[in-house]
């Protein structure tokens, strides 16, 4: 008897357990959604995204897949990212993209609270592209370099 009420007890713990750190994740989730606009055109794997202002979240409570959204809800994409560790101390809420020419694909998302941030998985097309304009040779060695980093200031709602 003492058995089975032990057994009892210890299955009432986890549940409550498992409530309470499911809450805190939805919490912390809630709390770091980046919003940013962003002024040009950018690509998320095989989408492309119109200039505006866009809505940035965890989607899975693991942490590896971001809902971008725009603020109308009209465009979205789900895409999924891997953990980033901070290079440089930068406090704020920012989106970074990697420009090759005039494409930008969505490359980094930090919420400024953390010193880790979401890295997107790079797509086909953005691996072919950085493939392609890695093999042209620059006609003149003061030539602009093609890729870039680009970085959007964002917020926190």
């Amino acid at each position: 008897m003492k058995k089975e009420l032990l057994k009892g007890f210890m299955m009432v713990l986890l549940v409550v357990v498992l409530a309470l750190a499911s809450a805190a994740v939805a919490a912390a989730q809630s709390a770091s959604k980046v919003v940013a606009d962003v002024p040009f055109e950018f690509n998320i794997g095989y989408k492309t995204m119109p200039a505006g202002e866009y809505l940035v979240q965890i989607l899975t409570t693991a942490g590896d897949s971001l809902m971008i959204q725009n603020a109308d809800r009209s465009n979205s994409a789900v895409r999924l990212s891997e953990v980033t560790d901070r290079v440089k101390i930068k406090p704020q809420a920012r989106l970074i993209f990697h420009r090759y020419g005039q494409q930008y694909f969505l490359a980094e998302v930090w919420n400024g609270q953390d010193n880790i941030g979401r890295r997107l998985l790079k797509s086909q097309e953005e691996r072919k592209l950085q493939v392609d304009l890695a093999g042209i040779p620059a006609a003149d060695p003061t030539a602009k370099n093609p890729y870039e980093t680009v970085e959007v200031l964002a917020s926190l709602r």
